[in-house]
């Protein structure tokens, strides 16, 4: 793993108070412990826990981050970001606290990065009024304070703590566009090339993000259609106090639509992104591309990715894992036309193909992210249930060889 630098502590008089629920259940093998079950749906004042991300800390913290949503298992409505840590590798968590709260509105869509240079965890997240939906912030039907917002919180105290949110939106979000996502799941801390701490810069952090544009002047759509979905990066400089958009993909002509984004940075130094295909006319519902730039732009537009068409349209999280001949890894479901049966691939060539590695469960699953705890072991946080998909968020340790 990187080694982070010691954390940095934050004044006190920023930062938010944590509320603490809910105990931890975990399972063990004659090994140690195979998976734990960090959010269960109904538990801790919520109805639903959905949108897991994770990130370990330079002091072997992991933190697992969710959305917990107070009336139902919907997008909109009162929801907050809230975190449980963990000091074992995640085999028993620490009592969940609420990160940012939504108070009647929605804040979500967690993208947890570690600083390298300082060791603080800097979490960006989207926000938007809490009785607005996604079809009505698209057709343009809301206030600029109702619509999708940026904002940007930061704990120097190992995620004890956070600050504030604090508004970024007119620094990263262009003029016409409605919708706006960050990741979900894990960002991304350079480590190689020129805009890592080693290269001679401060360190760059880049959050995956998409956004939908409004359509151009004329037209009869009214803005939900698929074909305005679009990827883009917002990325920071100086540990996350300031930040600017990166690329933009905006071609909207419906062949790829690219929505919610994972990336890595693979041993090269080039950046890797993952997206899910919001419904697009090309076969294949997962599309990549290639940042040789630090994410400032694309090596190429996003295309289908076709070792992947086993993936339905959902979320997806990707890792290149640190060591010696270390794989690309990626996790999504595993049924092309459901949200079922949580699985790992692994890519030897740069994601250029994967190779299926192993299902997780057969189980109905969704979102996920992925994090690595040692040089042969990664944690998987998913969403999943016998019954219903987002019963529980469980957290799964994997050995990789």
């Amino acid at each position: 793993m990187i080694p982070l630098h010691r954390a940095l502590l934050v004044a006190s008089a920023f930062l938010t108070p944590l509320t603490a629920v809910q105990p931890a259940h975990s399972a063990h093998s004659a090994h140690g412990c195979v998976s734990s079950v960090p959010y269960t749906a109904g538990t801790g004042g919520y109805d639903t826990y959905r949108i897991p991300a994770l990130v370990i800390t330079g002091q072997g913290t992991v933190l697992a981050f969710a959305e917990g949503r107070h009336d139902g298992a919907g997008d909109t409505g009162d929801i907050d970001v809230v975190l449980r840590r963990s000091a074992d590798g995640g085999c028993t968590w620490g009592p969940l606290t609420v990160v940012a709260a939504g108070e009647g509105n929605t804040r979500g869509n967690p993208a947890p990065v570690v600083d390298p240079r300082s060791g603080a965890v800097v979490l960006v997240t989207s926000y938007n009024g809490g009785s607005v939906t996604e079809q009505q912030i698209m057709r343009g039907e809301v206030t600029p304070e109702q619509g999708r917002r940026v904002f940007v919180q930061r704990s120097g105290d190992d995620g004890r703590r956070f600050t504030r949110p604090r508004d970024i939106t007119a620094e990263v979000k262009r003029p016409g566009w409605r919708w706006y996502a960050t990741g979900p799941g894990h960002a991304v801390a350079l480590t190689r090339g020129r805009h890592s701490p080693g290269g001679g810069a401060p360190g760059r952090l880049l959050v995956p993000a998409n956004h939908s544009a409004a359509p151009p002047a004329g037209s009869s759509d009214t803005g939900v259609e698929p074909k305005y979905y679009g990827g883009h990066a917002l990325y920071s400089d100086d540990g996350g106090r300031t930040w600017q958009l990166g690329f933009v993909d905006g071609t909207y002509d419906g062949a790829t639509n690219t929505n919610e984004t994972s990336a890595t940075q693979l041993p090269d130094g080039r950046l890797y992104f993952t997206a899910r295909d919001q419904n697009g006319k090309a076969p294949g519902n997962r599309l990549d591309t290639y940042s040789t730039d630090g994410g400032a732009t694309l090596d190429r537009p996003y295309v289908v990715q076709p070792t992947l068409n086993d993936v339905p349209v959902v979320q997806g999280s990707v890792l290149q894992l640190q060591g010696p001949k270390a794989p690309l890894l990626l996790t999504a479901p595993s049924v092309p036309t459901a949200r079922r049966a949580m699985a790992l691939w692994s890519s030897k060539d740069a994601g250029r193909t994967f190779t299926k590695l192993l299902t997780l469960s057969d189980l109905r699953a969704a979102y996920s992210d992925l994090v690595q705890l040692g040089e042969d072991t990664v944690g998987v946080l998913y969403e999943t249930g016998a019954k219903g998909t987002y019963e529980t968020i469980e957290f799964r340790r994997v050995g990789v060889s």
